[in-house]
């Protein structure tokens, strides 16, 4: 019977772990239907940013690159590419797009920034696991909190 409990509070522990990491999980699709899933542990592979707007200092991945880690070629954007866009949904069914050129470097040098920290703590549930942060707008109306899911849509 000493065995059962701490086996039984392992498997929950375990459980848990597992449903926290599929609910950290980031989908990106491509304009051409193709889905990938990027782990927190993914992103956090990637080359960090720090910015600090609202009072506050966000730490994540550029957005690009976030993108690009899952497929989305942004070089050379031209002709359609140029009117296609990224559609980036939340938890709750609020959504926001970014033209493409408004995450090219070789359009802009706005900041969009996928945040997965703030003032150095894992956002709160509230706000994560992930949430965009571009810091030079006025608003902060793309500002998406508990970022699910970034689609490329081309506008036709």
């Amino acid at each position: 019977m000493k065995h059962r409990l701490p086996f039984a509070v392992s498997l929950l522990i375990l459980m848990l772990d597992a449903a926290l990491a599929q609910s950290q999980q980031l989908a990106i699709e491509t304009e051409t239907g193709k889905q990938t899933l990027l782990a927190r542990t993914d992103l956090e592979a990637l080359p960090h940013v720090k910015v600090t707007a609202a009072a506050s200092t966000f730490e994540g991945v550029a957005l690009r690159i976030v993108l690009e880690k899952a497929g989305v070629d942004l070089a050379n954007l031209k002709g359609k590419r140029l009117a296609s866009c990224l559609l980036v949904e939340a938890v709750d069914g609020y959504w926001v797009v970014f033209a493409l050129p408004e995450l090219d470097p070789a359009f802009t040098d706005k900041q969009v920034l996928l945040a997965f920290l703030k003032d150095g703590k894992t956002l709160d549930e509230k706000e994560g696991p992930y949430r965009i942060v571009v810091p030079d707008e006025k608003k902060m109306a793309r500002w998406v909190r508990q970022v699910t899911k970034l689609r490329i849509v081309e506008i036709q």
